[in-house]
């Protein structure tokens, strides 16, 4: 027997377990106590913390919420592990210490730094990027807010028209209604990648939660006061251009635009910008869907606003069958995505986030051709993401472009558009999860670009007699015929990270074996793959042309895996995309 009359031998593993289950206990004891007392800067806090049972203490409070290349995201209410006044205003304690030491470490005043900061229509959206202002501003740096909610391009935008050392965006993008969540950009206008997001994570875990908070006068208009002012209307003017500029029709030429468009934003940021791009750019037979016209962050028609599902775009489609539309599309809350469904025969279909790109970079490839008379003086760029349909890598082919492919998350395709040679120009950039980018002058996914982009050529389908679902089909005979498909496996609750981890590890340790006529090759992202970032991913290439892809989410506890296969015909697609589902379960399971 030991001396505090425990077993001996075998008990330290077992007692140092209890240990640990009881130490955390207590720490979610003392942070809920410490918030239950301190929580006032939000009202709506205290009441929410009085009225919680221990399972929701635990899922509050077991853990820091997360901070990555993608920011925060997170369920809103009280506690660590919560979207609120004190999170955000935590990470934008570090975010400041992390701008003004970049800029003492390259010889330039650190009091000299400016952030640019935006918001979309969810809840708490408009208090937080107030929070994260003020905390700016008592930090001695000078903040560009814009007076009312835009979209995730303008912020992009903005950090570069107005020489910001960063960028803030209040969204939670697509996700569902509680969500919220804090994106950063660089001074590039890009989302930070890993190492940005490292070094601003030092300084955010050496903040405390509570005392983060700093306070700022407003007066009874709402208009912030000393070193805060609002985005000149300029700014939006000049992105407006920006977006006119990819127009292939000059605004007053003789030409047919009568394309018939039906758009709902999702109640989120879309609807000024993008129906003043279709608009100016001659696109004036545009109806909006009521319901989801407004702001309004509780998404009342559209529980879950991802315009990757067909469940978002339902209300939408009632329009198009009572109007007659040719086109369809819809934009998600901070209108970075797009959807796009298209009329044909009697009805209409949903064009796949990959067949959207496929149509509109075959579209400028051959616009760049006639332009060019066949022979340009630059080398024209296409970017992708590794998980984007190989079918696009074809098209670019096809008409000389070099193409660059890209880890997951469009933030790679901005690091990539800032990185060209002299002679290199960017002529489109794609992701399989509704992103699209033609501006080189916006680093991240737009969905008031693309929105104008397949309207320009839903509007030369339309001049042929045909529909974009009749024209996607051509190329498919032109190039082959390929199915592209993401999965996602949730990994929830306090263990959720853990056995999400524990399957990536069996992932790698498992090689599926010969089965008939296809044979395995592994590629671990995690080892380094073509000069690509070190990333926990890894992709199994198959002899018959197929391959899927396993990663973690980067903003949620879910594995995504990512299907594509290619051949003649649909049917023989299909039977590949059987075979690999196969594969897939035998790694999972």
């Amino acid at each position: 027997m030991s001396t505090d009359g425990r077993p001996s031998g075998h008990r330290s593993e077992k007692y140092i377990h209890i240990q640990q289950i009881y130490t955390m206990n207590d720490i979610i004891t003392e942070r809920y106590e410490a918030w239950l007392a301190n929580a006032a800067a939000d009202p709506d806090l205290i009441p929410e913390l009085a009225a919680m049972d221990d399972a929701a203490k635990e899922d509050a409070f077991y853990r820091e919420l997360d901070f990555g290349t993608g920011g925060l995201r997170g369920v809103i209410g009280a506690g660590t592990n919560r979207m609120n006044v004190y999170t955000v205003a935590r990470a934008s304690a570090g975010l400041a210490d992390y701008v003004q030491t970049r800029r003492e470490e390259a010889g330039k005043d650190p009091y000299a730094a400016s952030i640019a900061i935006s918001y979309d229509s969810r809840i708490k959206s408009d208090l937080f990027s107030r929070t994260a202002a003020a905390v700016f501003a008592s930090k001695g740096i000078d903040v560009w807010l814009y007076p009312r909610l835009m979209p995730t391009p303008l912020l992009s935008y903005a950090v570069r028209a107005l020489s910001c050392d960063a960028g803030v965006m209040i969204t939670a993008s697509h996700n569902p209604s509680k969500y919220n969540g804090y994106k950063v950009y660089g001074p590039d206008g890009c989302q930070i990648t890993e190492k940005a997001a490292g070094q601003i994570l030092e300084c955010i875990r050496r903040i405390d939660t509570l005392r983060s908070w700093m306070a700022v006068s407003y007066n009874e208009s709402g208009r912030p006061q000393g070193s805060i002012e609002y985005i000149p209307e300029q700014v939006c003017d000049a992105f407006m251009a920006e977006i006119r500029s990819q127009s292939v029709i000059p605004a007053g030429a003789d030409i047919d635009r009568s394309v018939k468009i039906v758009y709902s934003p999702l109640n989120g940021t879309g609807l000024e910008p993008v129906t003043r791009a279709l608009n100016e750019a001659g696109f004036t037979n545009i109806t909006v869907v009521e319901e989801q016209r407004e702001p309004d962050g509780n998404f009342p028609t559209c529980p879950y606003p991802n315009p990757e599902i067909c469940e978002a775009m339902e209300l939408g489609l009632q329009y198009c069958s009572k109007t007659g539309a040719d086109l369809l599309l819809a934009t998600d809350p901070d209108c970075d995505r797009i959807g796009v469904m298209c009329k044909d025969g009697n009805g209409y279909v949903r064009l796949n986030p990959n067949e959207v790109g496929i149509l509109m970079l075959d579209f400028i490839c051959r616009k760049m051709k006639r332009d060019g008379g066949g022979d340009i003086s630059y080398t024209p760029v296409f970017m992708k993401t590794v998980v984007t349909t190989s079918m696009a890598e074809k098209v670019a082919e096809r008409y000389g472009l070099k193409i660059k492919n890209t880890l997951t998350g469009f933030k790679y395709i901005g690091e990539q558009i800032e990185g060209l040679k002299a002679n290199e120009e960017f002529i489109f950039g794609m992701e399989e999860s509704c992103g699209y980018l033609s501006n080189p002058q916006i680093r991240d996914k737009d969905g008031v670009n693309a929105a104008l982009l397949i309207s320009f050529v839903a509007q030369e389908c339309k001049d042929r007699g045909i529909t974009l679902y009749k024209r996607m089909q051509e190329l498919y005979r032109e190039y082959g015929y390929y199915i592209n498909v993401q999965k996602s496996y949730k990994f929830d609750g306090a263990n959720g990270l853990s056995q999400m981890q524990s399957s990536i590890n069996r992932i790698h340790k498992s090689m599926p074996e010969r089965d008939g006529v296809m044979y395995v090759e592994e590629i671990d992202y995690s080892k380094g793959y073509r000069g690509l970032p070190l990333t926990n991913m890894v992709e199994y290439k198959l002899s018959d042309g197929g391959r899927f892809l396993i990663r973690p989410s980067g903003t949620e506890p879910k594995l995504k895996v990512y299907v594509e296969v290619e051949d003649r015909d649909l049917r023989g697609a299909t039977e590949k995309y059987n075979n690999i589902c196969k594969y897939i379960s035998l790694i999972l399971t």
